[in-house]
């Protein structure tokens, strides 16, 4: 039987993580290690966990690291075969493991899997089935706001959502740069889409299973933008260009080019309206493209899988 590590990562999560740990440790499938990393919080986080410490290893660090960083901790921390990645915020089903595992026996090339994640505020709403990735080159995640009744079949979809993301080991080892699974110069936002990418170019595939369910409470809600911390806004912006530089294919930028000059001239003119604090992200960018020709080198010298499959998944 393959084990299993299930990875959170905290943040001022007192209203959720007892939920969440509660839920890791009612696991049908067996559950080899528990590991939490605690990015600094200053509400009752570490407080409320305590209890949890002969199930758990706790991670303590003086600063936030950020939900990559933090999560290649505990990547670091774990001798397991299989790494669920979890938000605090995420209540599992007790077979949500078991039903995963069974699918990823199945499929040896399922390098990330996801099942059903519904929202914590909409019955029956979906809230992640898989990520998707359009033309234009923005991810989204698959049937976020629809019902659920139309995501009951399991199928291959472009990446997985790290909000309940199951990740082989073996994937995970094969993709690492520098040591680095989750990219920590994105520190937060979009780098499960980047991983996607990655694990894709090296020909590993991604699974939606609906049989696995979980509810989620998302952290960043519709037409909330705006009362978002610039830092968060930022990471968002500018790592979409990150994993565009590392992983995209001049040859099907070209051919998407269109939908791709019609969204930047769209998102341009919103920040020049809206957003104008976002104007030097553009060029914290640009300076960052000596390392991201450097990433993307190595990327590409990994190089497995065909472009047209991979790029099969941009609708």
């Amino acid at each position: 039987m393959s084990t299993v590590s299930v990875h959170i990562v905290t943040f001022n999560s007192d209203k959720d993580i007892v939920g969440c740990l509660t839920a890791v440790l009612r696991q049908s499938y067996p559950v080899d290690q528990v590991i939490v990393i605690d990015n600094a919080s200053q509400d009752r986080t570490l407080e409320l966990i305590r209890p949890f410490t002969d199930s758990i290893l706790i991670v303590s660090n003086n600063e936030n690291k950020g939900f990559a960083g933090a999560h290649n901790q505990a990547i670091d921390q774990s001798i397991c075969d299989y790494h669920l990645i979890l938000n605090p915020d995420v209540i599992l089903h007790p077979d949500y493991l078991h039903i995963l595992m069974k699918f990823a026996e199945e499929h040896p090339k399922a390098g990330g899997l996801t099942g059903l994640l519904l929202s914590k505020t909409g019955l029956g709403v979906v809230d992640s089935a898989g990520l998707i990735m359009r033309k234009n080159r923005r991810a989204f995640d698959r049937g976020q706001g629809e019902n659920a009744s139309g995501y009951m079949l399991p199928c291959e979809v472009f990446g997985v959502s790290a909000a309940a993301a199951l990740y082989s080991s073996r994937m995970v080892k094969e993709i690492s740069e520098a040591g680095q699974f989750f990219d920590e110069a994105f520190f937060a936002y979009k780098e499960d889409i980047d991983v996607a990418w990655r694990a894709r170019w090296t020909g590993w595939k991604a699974y939606f299973v609906p049989g696995a369910t979980a509810l989620h409470e998302r952290g960043w809600k519709s037409g909330a933008r705006l009362e978002k911390p610039l830092v968060t806004r930022s990471h968002s912006f500018e790592n979409r260009y990150r994993m565009l530089i590392k992983n995209d294919k001049a040859s099907k930028v070209l051919l998407h080019l269109p939908y791709i000059i019609a969204f930047e001239i769209i998102q341009f003119l919103y920040i020049v309206g809206k957003e104008r604090d976002l104007l030097p992200s553009y060029c914290r960018v640009i300076r960052s493209f000596s390392g991201l020709f450097k990433q993307r080198r190595q990327i590409f010298h990994k190089v497995k899988a065909r472009s047209d499959e991979i790029y099969s998944f941009f609708k």
